[in-house]
């Protein structure tokens, strides 16, 4: 007998009830599993049906359709003398479970529920399942009858089993069971079990690429075994990217690990492993065997079947995965630098979102400013990975694009065409507007092949003031002309609703202007920290269709700009990066432009940072948050801390109903304030915050009265508001003009 197994993982960008999309994608992947010779094929979680179903997970047709498409795997040829296991929900006793269905050769040998369900972060895996609690233990299934009648059975098994084939042993986690304290490996391993197949929907987030290599490294490492970890990329429909890196793993060392992020809609990677290097691993470690001596055995299902070759020397593959061989190391992993993740998770998740939308590009307002010019580049950035694609003979990335541009003989070979091609900008002057910052944005279009125009807007806005001029009689007045607070902020939210107004009719109808048919997507440019602080008018140019930085903090933005800057050399974002963020919606003072975007917010960038982790990472309320800070920031004293946090506080719950109208964004940083998924807290809050800020005071007034205060290290200052700034070093902003209350 053999002792060498080839098995395939696979990554699939499945989308939410595509059943025909999904099924094709499957097949695929066994295909091509099968192709390189591997014995054992899993998947994604869920990928029968997609991940973000949400609340179709409630409806009969979800689980019919999921056994439909299962059906046409049993009848495939392609998935004969292959083992495979498929991901979809399954009711068992009127109760709804995520799970692990297994087959082969027309029979299916094990439905596996999951264990541990995910509620965190954007996952609500318990409104739609169940977890599965009776550990070490099956009941009976009854199949559907178009399922029975393919397998000829009438009941299958169904719990938290293990499959026992001639020659090894496999067993099952669902995604967060990795995750989990409790995780079902170990036991699984001291039972006997040698290969571990976890299919997962882990989805992206900024600097977490190590996790689930570090997660199976360490299963591995600690109880010996391969492990097989499956996961999904791309935008399946939802507010967050999946980000792949499927990978296989023996005794702690990783074998073989695919890409996060690319446009391929299938990736299968395999590894030939050999179980004996499994076994003597485990039987080396002491303290391992005497737990697995006493370990309490999981049920096994058997089948007649064996994942080695038959005949050791005339199947042997030509290469088996040595733990110790420099080309099959771990020190192969790519981890990704946070700007390059963000030059390519949110381009990614835009290339998905345009081409199954049906329409035509992108319209962007385009201010200059470092976040329009973020959502500018990140466009630019797709164009280079379709270009890049299509080169490598992706047929389905070819396809998709000429869909797109309504041409079958289209042909994208170089990025700057493209963009020019699928974006379109457009400059919204009006007469607060400076001529530098109509000059960077102009510029940037120009080197990133943006098909461009600058307009003048003001005849606009006159017109709606006119409107309400009749009505009152009354004409509203900038601050600095002698009008109130109220009048001071109208004036300028109605230059950014105006933009809004505006930005939708030129997507609707520049392809026609351009002899193309249908429209463009609406880009939205406001970055995770200006929705945190609620520094954006409601339903102006952030209320787009969809918006690629939403998850996104300033600074890391402007990270990104850098290196963009230097990796396509594009010089116009060297004035940008320079440039003092503003808004541009109040008059100039003396010719010089005096408002600034953290002026206007009374904090920084950066302290909005440290508000929002400790806020959403750290769960800490306005109390809590200055304990937090009034020991970590020296330079000033309590009571100026905190002022800040009070300040903060009020800012975020005069604005939190803001965020229940956010654009869809890009999931991308831990402490994102998005209401409709992330961040699930009311929109209506006493913004006083009496009990709370009084609990402050009385703290600052105990530190006060300490002469002994422990020291603090130093806090990121909010500049003073100069009385001029010059307009060449200020760049705009406008897309995410003041508040509205």
């Amino acid at each position: 007998m053999g002792r060498t197994a080839t098995v395939a993982v696979c990554t699939l960008n499945q989308w939410a009830m595509d059943f025909e999309g999904n099924s094709r994608r499957i097949l695929q992947s066994i295909q091509i599993a099968k192709e390189a010779g591997a014995t054992y094929r899993s998947g994604p979680e869920l990928e029968i049906c997609g991940y973000s179903c949400e609340d179709h997970f409630y409806e009969s047709d979800t689980l019919l359709h999921c056994w439909e498409v299962l059906a046409g795997l049993l009848k495939s040829t392609d998935c004969e003398d292959i083992l495979v296991d498929v991901g979809m929900p399954v009711m068992h006793k009127n109760v709804t479970y995520n799970c692990r269905v297994a087959f082969l050769n027309r029979r299916i040998i094990l439905i596996r529920p999951k264990m541990q369900l995910c509620d965190d972060g954007n996952y609500r895996e318990r409104r739609w399942f169940t977890a599965w609690t009776k550990e070490r233990s099956v009941e009976d299934y009854f199949l559907p009858r178009m399922i029975a009648q393919i397998t000829n059975q009438s009941v299958v098994p169904f719990g938290d089993a293990v499959i026992s084939t001639r020659d090894t042993c496999i067993g099952f986690e669902i995604c967060e069971e990795l995750w989990s304290p409790c995780s079902t490996h170990i036991p699984m391993a001291l039972d006997g079990v040698e290969i571990i197949s976890n299919g997962s929907g882990s989805y992206f987030e900024l600097r977490k690429a190590y996790v689930t290599v570090d997660l199976v490294k360490s299963a591995t490492f600690k109880s010996g075994g391969c492990y097989m970890f499956s996961n999904m990329r791309g935008c399946d429909g939802s507010r967050v990217y999946f980000n792949g890196g499927s990978s296989i793993t023996l005794n702690g060392h990783v074998l073989s690990r695919g890409k996060q992020f690319a446009l391929e809609e299938v990736e299968v990677n395999v590894a030939t492993i050999d179980l004996e290097d499994i076994r003597t691993y485990r039987n080396s470690i002491r303290s391992r065997t005497n737990l697995a001596a006493r370990a309490n055995p999981y049920p096994r299902v058997k089948v007649d079947f064996s994942l080695t070759s038959q005949h050791l020397l005339s199947n042997a593959p030509d290469k088996v995965m040595d733990v110790d061989d420099e080309e099959t190391s771990e020190s192969r992993i790519i981890y990704h630098t946070p700007e390059e993740e963000i030059s390519m998770a949110p381009a990614c998740w835009l290339w998905d979102y345009l081409r199954r939308s049906c329409q035509g590009g992108f319209f962007l307002p385009l201010s200059g400013g470092v976040d329009s010019s973020s959502t500018a580049c990140l466009v630019y950035s797709m164009c280079c990975m379709i270009v890049e694609s299509v080169k490598k003979g992706d047929t389905q990335v070819l396809s998709d694009i000429r869909k797109i541009v309504g041409d079958p003989e289209y042909v994208p070979i170089d990025p700057k065409q493209l963009c020019n091609t699928l974006l379109v900008t457009c400059y919204m002057a009006t007469e607060n507007s400076s001529a530098e910052t109509k000059s960077r944005a102009a510029d940037l279009a120009c080197q990133l092949g943006a098909y461009h125009h600058s307009i003048i807007i003001d005849t606009a806005i006159s017109a709606v003031l006119g409107i309400f001029y009749q009505v009152t009689k009354l004409t509203p007045k900038f601050k600095v002309r002698g009008g109130s607070p109220r009048e001071n902020l109208a004036l300028q939210n109605i230059q950014a609703r105006i933009r809004m107004v505006i930005a939708y009719l030129f997507a609707q109808l520049m392809l026609w202007v351009r002899n193309r048919p249908g429209g463009l997507l609406v880009l939205g440019s406001s970055n995770v920290d200006e929705a945190l602080r609620g520094y954006f008018t409601k339903y102006d140019c952030s209320s787009a269709d969809i918006n690629p930085i939403g998850g996104i903090a300033k600074n890391d933005l402007k990270r990104f700009l850098k290196f963009f800057r230097r990796k396509y050399n594009i010089p116009a974002l060297d004035e940008i990066l320079d440039a003092v963020p503003t808004a541009e919606l109040e008059p100039l003072q003396g010719g010089q432009l005096a408002q600034l975007d953290e002026v206007d917010m009374g904090m920084t960038y950066i302290e909005l940072g440290i508000f929002g982790r400790l806020r959403k990472q750290n769960c800490a309320g306005p109390f809590s948050m200055f304990c937090k800070l009034v020991h970590t920031w020296d330079n000033i004293t309590p009571k100026e801390v905190a002022d800040k946090v009070k300040h903060f506080y009020r800012c975020y719950a005069i604005n939190r109903h803001k965020m229940t109208i956010l654009t869809p964004s890009c999931h991308a940083e831990s402490y994102s304030p998005d209401d409709n998924r992330f961040d699930h807290r009311q929109f209506l809050y006493n913004h006083t915050w009496k009990w709370q800020f009084n609990a402050i005071d009385e703290q600052v007034k105990q530190l006060s009265e300490d002469v002994t205060a422990i020291p603090r290290k130093s806090a990121p200052k909010v500049p003073a508001k100069p009385r001029f700034i010059s307009m060449s070093s200020v760049v705009s902003n406008k897309t995410h003009p003041g508040v509205v209350v």
